[in-house]
């Protein structure tokens, strides 16, 4: 049996690519090209020995033993049988490293056509909408919601309530009704899977009013830079700043990044917003690619990022300069727009300019998740499985890999602020980008405290960190799929 190692992690990118082999096979290496092709589905998995429960089972413990960063933290021994599924048997194998806060289910199974199809172009299905509770869960709000999506296109917008909801105008049920019946796992189920075709009648409440807005759920491809917000110059004070909000790092926002960064290059902008705020992550290579768009000063010697990976695994070590693209500028100030739910290659690209920036890179808005590893893909493609392991720490240049409590003490400088969802994402009134916009302009705030990491998060929620310091959090199901892995709050 072979299978195939990609290494395109929730941080790690999906470029270099290594083949390993288990049981009696043989491997070989070779290299990806980069993403341009569009996916290969996976094969339709047929009834087997080799995708039994129990071979699947095996072939994760066998995987782990190979490839996790932890080792130490694995059971000797582990009897699969008491568990029914792949998954639960994952989550006991690492149970260890989770207990020591290193593997937040970093580690987990996922499909591989359906993470290659949200990778290459940002595929998924749903309302196409970010949803998020107050603190005491009992309200549910749209915090943002994507283009190409059925909700925006029904009018359904950031800062809308969701009242309630059915699957018709005569069963609905109320939000705060449901999360005393079943907490937020009972309103995940309420709002149905995520699959297109599939139709809800939503309560809303937003500034025109109170009505049914009946939407059907719809495949759409997300957009990584909002067309609407995404990517702005804005007028401050007689300053110019460029503003980018990123939603996910994966291979469609690569060129609207350069875009972004050949205008502002062209305006003499130099002193930038990086609004990361619900990014959980993506790919290393696109990454890679924002911080060399902000590296036009940094020589090809200079280190943007290395990977570390068990001793034994040391071949694997990687070590990635800037490589300065045409369209990069030499920032002045960096604002860095995070919280709870920024994650991964969102905190590698902020730790990475900490030791180039000092004190002219700041966090403003909460502490960011804490996830200074990443993963590699384990493909076992008969099966559509992708197993995802903890693989490798992330450091920038002046070593620090040791953020699992957020950036709040790792960044020189940090100041608080809230995600005002009762204005756009990049309004210059929004409660987090005027913070930004004080910073760069040399105004003095509150730091973020290091106690606002790893808020607690519900049940359904508990592979995505709450947005800290604010009043609400990001609603996730217990199992979520590879876009909502790295789009956090995804329905």
């Amino acid at each position: 049996m072979k299978y195939k190692v990609a290494r395109m992690a929730l941080l790690a990118g999906a470029l270099a690519t290594m083949a390993a082999c288990g049981g009696g096979g043989d491997g070989s290496a070779g290299s990806a090209t980069g993403g341009t092709s569009a996916p290969t589905p996976a094969p339709t998995p047929t009834p087997s020995a080799a995708c039994s429960l129990r071979e699947r089972q095996d072939w994760a413990a066998a995987t782990l033993k190979e490839w996790y960063l932890f080792p130490d933290t694995l059971p000797a021994s582990l009897d699969p049988t008491p568990y029914a599924s792949v998954d639960s048997y994952i989550d006991a194998l690492t149970q260890g490293a989770r207990t020591q806060g290193r593997d937040r289910y970093f580690t987990y199974r996922t499909s591989i056509a359906e993470e290659n199809a949200y990778y290459e172009s940002g595929s998924s299905a749903g309302l196409g909408v970010r949803f998020a509770t107050d603190s005491s869960q009992t309200r549910l709000f749209v915090i943002e919601a994507f283009e190409n999506g059925a909700a925006l296109d029904a009018g359904i917008d950031r800062g809308a309530e969701i009242l309630a909801i059915g699957t018709g105008s005569s069963n609905l049920r109320t939000v705060s009704s449901l999360f005393a019946a079943g907490g937020s796992d009972a309103v995940v189920d309420a709002l149905g899977p995520d699959t297109a075709g599939t139709t809800r009648v939503l309560r809303v409440a937003d500034a025109t009013g109170t009505r049914n807005v009946t939407v059907t759920k719809k495949a759409f491809d997300l957009m990584p830079v909002s067309s609407r917000y995404g990517a702005r110059v804005i007028e401050d004070g007689g300053r110019r700043v460029g503003y980018v909000n990123l939603r996910s790092f994966i291979f469609p926002a690569e060129q609207p990044l350069r875009d972004a960064f050949a205008m502002f290059k062209t305006q003499g902008v130099t002193d930038i917003i990086l609004d990361f705020r619900y990014n959980g992550g993506g790919l290393l290579a696109t990454s890679e690619l924002l911080g060399d768009l902000l590296g036009a000063n940094r020589a090809t010697t200079d280190v943007m990022t290395r990977l570390t990976f068990r001793p034994e695994k040391s071949a694997e070590n990687e070590t990635r300069y800037f490589a300065p693209q045409p369209e990069s500028i030499e920032p002045t100030r960096i604002a860095f727009i995070g919280g709870g739910a920024t994650a991964s290659a969102s905190e590698l690209l902020m730790n990475a300019f900490i030791p180039y920036l000092d004190a002219r890179a700041a966090l403003i808005g909460a502490n960011t998740y804490g996830k200074p590893v990443g993963q590699i893909a384990v493909d076992r493609s008969a099966c559509d499985d992708r197993l995802r392991v903890v693989a490798f720490a992330t450091q920038n240049s002046a070593g620090n890999a040791d953020y699992y409590g957020g950036l709040a003490t790792s960044m020189k400088t940090t100041c608080q602020a809230t995600d005002d969802i009762s204005y756009p994402l990049g309004d210059p009134r929004e409660s987090s980008v005027r913070q930004a916009l004080d910073f760069i302009a040399g105004r003095s705030c509150t730091p973020i405290g290091r106690a606002s990491a790893g808020a607690s998060v519900s049940t359904a929620s508990t592979r995505v960190a709450a947005p800290a310091g604010n009043a609400r959090m990001l609603l996730s199901p217990a199992r979520p799929s590879p876009a909502q892995s790295e789009v956090p709050g995804l329905f």
